[in-house]
């Protein structure tokens, strides 16, 4: 069993109350799969949208289960019930703007409603450092944002102190600083 886990939290009051399937949970262990050579283990975890449960579920993740990455799926239009960011900025450190402004360009290039938007990265910083990516919640949307931004987020990972990801190089290259 590997000592790596990466944390997949669902945001989604229909599918926390069993209306439909998670897909976009699934779709994002499918894709980081398909991305990392290292031996590893999903931390799921599917809560409504309530910014109580989302903080609770990025806190237990971090802190407790010690995921160095915690990508989340759901709640970040701009819909009245979409929290996810509210509830990620509330227990992190740093908000990493580059993640976010990275994701709604690579989604310009398929839809003019990227602008809408709201997805964010941070890091939270106690005795395990992570790193919190927020996603949108079609799997479409979400390979399409990790493919943009999954190349910086190892080395992200090496500068907070977490675990080193390796990635597939023919599905997608990480890139790292020659030293």
């Amino acid at each position: 069993m590997s000592n790596i886990k990466i944390g997949v939290i669902t945001v989604s009051d229909r599918a926390s109350a069993g209306i439909y399937e998670d897909i976009s949970g699934q779709s994002i262990i499918n894709t980081l799969r398909e991305y990392l050579t290292n031996d590893w283990t999903a931390e799921y975890r599917l809560v409504p949208d309530e910014i109580d449960e989302i903080s609770n579920a990025i806190i237990e993740l971090c802190d407790q289960q010690n995921c160095n990455l915690i990508v989340t799926t759901g709640g970040t239009g701009p819909a009245k019930r979409d929290i996810t960011p509210e509830a990620t900025e509330k227990v992190c450190h740093k908000i990493m703007h580059g993640f976010g402004e990275e994701m709604r360009r690579a989604s310009l290039k398929f839809v003019p409603t990227a602008i809408l938007s709201r997805q964010i990265a941070c890091i939270r910083e106690s005795s395990n450092s992570s790193l919190i990516i927020n996603l949108p919640g079609k799997p479409k949307a979400i390979r399409e944002c990790l493919d943009a931004v999954f190349p910086a987020v190892p080395y992200c990972i090496d500068l907070i102190g977490g675990y080193k990801l390796e990635t597939n190089e023919s599905v997608i290259k990480a890139f790292r600083p020659k030293n």
